[in-house]
């Protein structure tokens, strides 16, 4: 079973951040193997408190696509390219593979051999020149190394049936001959005095110490075999290098971190019924068959903060959602069976899995603690935004006595942080906080800028009208409404499609509108503005 991987909404903030990680951690000490993650960069209201706290950014997740790396493919224990054709044969045989992939020292996918391809390479290739190891004849003949000069061996094999002397006169032995013979002793010394590359005794038999002897002068490499004549020349050609008979070319791999919606097509249409998968660094790492694209294995997520399909990963629908935890209103998000869905309606995420560690006594240490503090004072605006519920007020309370600092100055510190707009454009301002919603069948954009200097803002109000403008036409929404929150004076100036003013003045209940108006006690995203839309777009039916 996979590890669970946790994760917030598209556009970071401090609440989903800070929950991901706290909720990673709980699971985590209850034996539910968790990772948190982000699906986007952080702000830098959530880079403060990540740092005060000591805690490291979770890494970024692109997306939760099924990966070739997620199948249960075989893991098919490679073979090495300079083993013998033999011995591939034995392990497939006794493996019961039909495909073998073969690797190089350094585990790199060299090839792939068949069994069709061991019977082939027997008819179509030249079995009276070998070349392979000393090593591989020994272990291809079940043989006993008598002398060995040479690590590989390179010549014509040669079954030596004639008498010595017509060996002799025909000059058939030399120096790149590979002898066969059995206790034929005259032929063996014609052999050494040749200096024949090796020569195989067959039958077990014994060679004199005066022809060992001899053939130690030569630098003739000797090797001796149970096996018959016969039989030692029918297989002597399976010492072979496996990599003179793999197929090495036009190999159909996959990489395993590549897409199965992007491979399916290239398997289902291929001849072929095993595939490779290699890792980024080209290391073997398994086969594929088409019978492992049925019932993948799903990534296995955990949501909080969202649950909405377009808020939330890219190929979410190819996951396996085991649990959403939110406290916004409930979403578009399906399943096919059931799950734990914890919607609770308070002021942050992080107030209900603070109540999830108390359920299951788990200690909360000061850096968790400080954490699911900061995403309760980011999402409730110290506690003054009108989502506040007293659960929050009573998990603020409980963690201040694990943290132990001055909640005043800490909130103002982290606000100050997370609101300085100096050094970005305008698109990442607007997007930095925003929010797709379908209400009402109706595509509307909702961005939440929080500052303590609206002069940051104002100073810039035409070029966020032109760029809400923009966006809205680009990407079709109906509307797009950017509110610059105000948290010293807890109220909000709204910027808008300049062509929605007249709902704008429902929306806001204001007998005029006009870009940057100013919305007193408008400080709630989820609580004031997205209800006030549904219900100004009812009205519009």
């Amino acid at each position: 079973m996979g590890q669970n991987l946790i994760f917030g909404h598209k556009k970071p903030d401090t609440d989903s951040v800070c929950a991901a990680i706290a909720l990673a951690l709980l699971k985590n000490k209850l034996g539910e193997a968790s990772e948190p993650y982000i699906l986007g960069n952080i702000n830098k209201e959530t880079d403060f408190v990540l740092k005060y706290f000591n805690i490291e950014v979770p890494k970024v997740l692109d997306n939760v696509k099924i990966q070739i790396k997620d199948l249960d493919y075989d893991r098919v224990k490679p073979f090495n390219k300079d083993l013998s054709v033999h011995f591939a044969y034995f392990n497939m045989n006794e493996n019961k593979l039909r495909t073998l992939p073969i690797v190089d020292e350094e585990g790199r996918l060299a090839g792939i051999i068949t069994m069709k391809d061991i019977a082939m390479s027997l008819i179509n290739t030249d079995q009276r020149h070998l070349r392979t190891s000393y090593d591989n004849i020994i272990e291809t003949l079940i043989g006993k190394s008598i002398l060995k000069f040479d690590d590989i061996i390179d010549g014509d094999i040669i079954v030596a049936s004639f008498e010595e002397d017509t060996l002799r006169k025909s000059a058939i032995i030399n120096k790149k001959s590979i002898v066969i013979v059995g206790d034929r002793y005259d032929v063996i010394r014609h052999a050494i005095e040749t200096g024949a590359r090796l020569i195989i005794i067959t039958g077990d038999l014994e060679v004199p110490h005066n022809l060992i002897d001899l053939a130690e002068q030569c630098r003739v490499n000797i090797i001796k075999t149970p096996y018959q004549t016969y039989y030692t020349a029918k297989n002597i050609s399976l010492s072979k290098y496996v990599k003179d008979i793999m197929k090495s070319r036009d190999i159909v791999t996959f990489n395993e971190d590549d897409y199965l919606n992007d491979c399916k097509e290239d398997i289902e249409q291929s001849k072929h019924s095993k595939f490779p998968i290699i890792s980024k660094d080209k290391k073997y790492q398994g086969l594929l068959s088409r019978n492992h694209l049925i019932n993948p294995q799903r990534k296995r997520v955990i949501l909080v903060d969202h649950n909405e399909m377009n808020q939330s990963a890219e190929g979410l629908d190819e996951a396996e959602i085991l649990e959403v935890i939110d406290h916004h209103k409930i979403g578009d998000i399906r399943t096919s069976i059931p799950i734990i869905f914890r919607n609770v309606p308070v002021g942050s995420s992080n107030t209900i899995i603070y109540n999830m560690y108390r359920e299951n006594n788990i200690e909360i240490k000061r850096d968790v603690a400080g954490l699911m503090l900061s995403g309760i004072i980011s999402d409730t605006l110290l506690l003054k935004s009108p989502t506040t519920t007293e659960r929050d007020r009573t998990a603020v309370d409980e963690l201040l006595k694990i943290v132990g600092l001055n909640l005043n100055n800490y909130a103002l510190e982290m606000f100050k942080a997370g609101t300085s707009l100096e050094g970005y454009t305008s698109e990442e301002i607007l997007f930095q906080d925003f929010k797709k919603f379908n209400l009402e069948y109706k595509d509307v954009g909702i961005s939440q800028v929080f500052t303590m200097d609206i002069k940051q803002i104002m100073d810039r109000k035409d070029e966020f009208i032109r760029l809400i403008d923009d966006m809205t036409a680009d990407r079709n929404y109906f509307m797009i409404i950017m509110a610059v929150t105000d948290i010293v004076n807890e109220g909000s100036y709204i910027f808008y499609t300049s062509s929605k003013e007249r709902i704008i003045k429902g929306i806001f209940e204001e007998e005029e509108a006009f870009q940057g108006i100013y919305v007193d006690k408008c400080v709630s995203r989820k609580k004031q503005i997205v209800p006030r839309v549904i219900n100004a777009l009812r009205m519009l039916r």
